[in-house]
């Protein structure tokens, strides 16, 4: 005898918000993990030696184990997105739990660089405007697709105008690109939301758990970049240097 629609609904109800509930949990934990990591590196001497050297001219320049740890987090996400589901879920949890503490060390010098207050305020302005996002993402009825392949495509010319003010050097672009990326990972936030509320819905009910965890992993990661993206875009116009 088959369930009810009733029925029906309500099964995929409660597995939408089962698998939503691990998406945000294991991006809660990223983040976790990346703050705590930044913190201990920042706070330690030892660390901070062995990332940065002092110049015999004066100021510090960064070491090849800085680098390294500033490039494994870009490696991770790509291994991660392209073979996420070739591994194994042990595999892909632990590469997300490394790939947070990695990013908490690459990070650690916003801690050097900005006052704690304003660190603390433009975390939760971060944290507001991306819930009201994810919020707008996950109960409108309108299809963010286009909005999601304009905003990629910002993204894109994000990522290239901040390596040419490499050489550059200039401030004013520098700020707005800032400006045009809080837009960017706004739009993101809010377009990733509402795709992983389709993939949640589309899930079939006898999918294997370990399955299910990748799937939520892989949802994490997504929503984490886009929280961690915001959070640094807001600190460039909002944050106070020490």
């Amino acid at each position: 005898m088959q369930p009810s629609v009733s029925v029906q609904n309500q099964q995929v109800l409660t597995r939408v918000n089962t698998f939503v509930r691990g998406v945000y949990a294991w991006m809660t934990m990223g983040l976790a993990l990346t703050g705590v990591t930044a913190w201990f590196v920042a706070s330690s001497p030892t660390i901070l030696s062995m990332f940065f050297r002092a110049n015999p001219e004066g100021g510090v320049s960064p070491t090849m184990i800085y680098w390294a740890v500033l490039i494994s987090p870009l490696i991770m996400v790509f291994v991660l997105s392209a073979r996420i589901h070739k591994m194994q879920a042990s595999t892909a949890t632990s590469m997300f739990v490394l790939f947070a503490v990695l990013m908490g060390a690459s990070l650690s010098t916003i801690l050097l660089t900005y006052t704690g207050s304003s660190i603390a305020q433009v975390f939760f302005i971060c944290s507001g405007t991306f819930a009201a996002c994810s919020v707008f993402g996950w109960v409108t009825k309108k299809d963010l697709t286009s909005m999601g392949s304009f905003m990629f495509m910002g993204l894109i010319g994000i990522i290239i105008a901040s390596v040419v003010n490499i050489f550059f050097q200039s401030p004013m672009v520098h700020m707005v690109i800032s400006y045009i990326g809080v837009i960017v990972f706004v739009g993101l936030t809010a377009y990733d939301t509402q795709k992983l509320k389709e993939m949640a819905v589309a899930m079939p009910a006898d999918l294997d758990a370990a399955v299910i965890r990748k799937g939520t992993i892989q949802g994490a990661l997504t929503l984490y970049l886009d929280f961690i993206n915001l959070f640094l875009m807001l600190l460039r116009i909002f944050g106070s240097r020490d």
